[in-house]
């Protein structure tokens, strides 16, 4: 339903109730109609309310000669109504999309400002969610997709509010002639090459003409598809809490799943298990893209398969997936004289190694495995390296990067594995941590 000017405010007011004690309300200020509408209706609103400190922010991208001049209105706009503005230029990378591209530094910008407990709050009407859902079928979305436009999802460290989700166009438009309000037309709306213009321009209006609650039940739709995207995000929290086992690697910081509860799963489950895992750490292939997936599940019990995705590589490896990115997919620099053994060393691309108690004589050096190394036991005599890495199931992608510790050409030590990590008599031991990146929850 269209709302009317008078039952704007309180629509607003109920929509935003659950962060009425936010520290601050951002409001990304293009200068467009609803943007001005959410800033006009707020700045007033909190004259009579209760609310967190108000400031807006416009993003100049320059990418025409028009927008020069939208600075200066949105400052006089926010000068007339008593609200802070900060402007921000940003520079555009070129790519296939220009509107994606814009997207993204306008939302790195928008990020970066928004601290734990802000929220920030953007304009998107009841119709962007209609075209959004028209826009995501005809490229065949999913699910997720599907689901349109939330409400509330993160940004930077606090939150990012669409209050207007649930407000028709036509609603702001009445609102803002009834106020007489000015706002910015940006030209490259018109625009039909763009495919959101095309949509907005030439199919909705024959959509509606035929069906006038086309945008309305659209966006009811995406609502629908929202509420199951959550009912399958439980089920993969489900399904993931099975293979999140306990292991021997933990120190290694790394996501990781155990393989054989996913396998067990139908083939829809695992990628919708596997697709909810990984959402955090890269952008996901399409649904024909998956068979990195089928590979990496059905390749011989002494295969290391790796499925290479747009952030990072999925490995398999002692009965379990990894996921690796970073310093993990650089091969470390050979090794390094260990001077000052006293200090902990460290490492090209492969964190830091330390001791504790006291570190034996030198001279030390840090190298990595090679091949064919051997290392004396005092209970079991001369081993390969290769057959005690083995015993211990060490992941394949950790034993080209776990430090070894030479005196000479003697093998003392290998770092972190109990047995192989130092000197009971001596009292010492080889500690590695391997990166100090965020590798994200494992």
């Amino acid at each position: 339903m269209n709302s009317s000017k008078s039952d704007l405010p309180s629509r607003l007011l109920l929509n935003l109730e659950p962060w009425r004690n936010a520290a601050h309300w951002r409001i990304a200020f293009s200068g467009g109609l609803d943007s001005t509408v959410l800033l006009h209706l707020l700045a007033h609103l909190v004259k009579t309310e209760s609310l967190p400190p108000l400031c807006a922010v416009h993003i100049h991208h320059g990418l025409q000669a028009a927008a020069d001049a939208w600075p200066q209105h949105c400052q006089s706009i926010c000068d007339a109504l008593g609200v802070p503005l900060l402007i921000e230029r940003v520079k555009v990378q070129p790519g296939a999309s220009l509107e994606r591209a814009a997207r993204d530094a306008r939302y790195a910008v928008f990020s970066s400002l928004t601290q734990a407990n802000d929220v920030l709050l953007t304009g998107q009407h009841r119709d962007d969610q209609a075209e959004t859902l028209l826009f995501r079928l005809l490229r065949g979305a999913g699910v997720r997709g599907l689901s349109g436009m939330p409400a509330q999802r993160p940004v930077g460290q606090g939150t990012l509010i669409r209050p207007l989700l649930d407000i028709s166009r036509a609603g702001l438009e009445e609102y803002a002639q009834a106020h007489q309000l000015r706002w910015i037309e940006d030209p490259s709306n018109q625009d039909r090459q763009f495919s959101r213009n095309y949509l907005r321009h030439q199919v909705m209006p024959l959509l509606s003409a035929r069906w006038p609650q086309a945008q309305a039940s659209m966006s009811r739709s995406a609502a629908h598809l929202r509420e199951a995207q959550g009912l399958l995000d439980e089920l993969a929290q489900i399904d993931l809490a099975q293979a999140a086992t306990a292991h021997d690697y933990a120190w290694l910081g790394l996501p990781s799943l155990e393989l054989a509860p996913l396998a067990a799963l139908s083939t829809a489950r695992q990628r919708n298990a596997i697709s909810h895992w990984l959402e955090p750490f890269t952008q996901l292939p399409d649904t024909d893209h998956w068979s990195g997936w089928t590979d990496l599940c059905k390749a011989a019990p002494d295969a290391s398969p790796v499925w290479r995705l747009a952030e990072g590589e999925l490995h398999r490896s002692a009965g379990r997936v990894w996921w690796l990115s970073g310093n993990w997919l650089r091969a470390p620099v050979i090794g390094a004289d260990w001077q000052v053994p006293s200090s902990a060393l460290r490492l090209a691309d492969n964190g830091r190694v330390m001791f504790s108690g006291q570190a034996p004589c030198g001279p030390l050096r840090i190298a990595y495995r090679q091949g064919g190394e051997v290392m004396h036991l005092a209970d079991r005599g001369h081993r390969d390296l290769k057959r005690l890495l083995n015993e211990r199931a060490v992941p394949g992608f950790v034993r080209g990067r776990l430090p070894l510790l030479f005196r000479g050409d003697k093998l003392l030590a290998v770092a972190n594995l109990p047995g192989l990590d130092g000197n009971g008599q001596d009292g010492w031991q080889l500690h590695w941590q391997p990166t100090d990146e965020d590798q994200g929850l494992s």
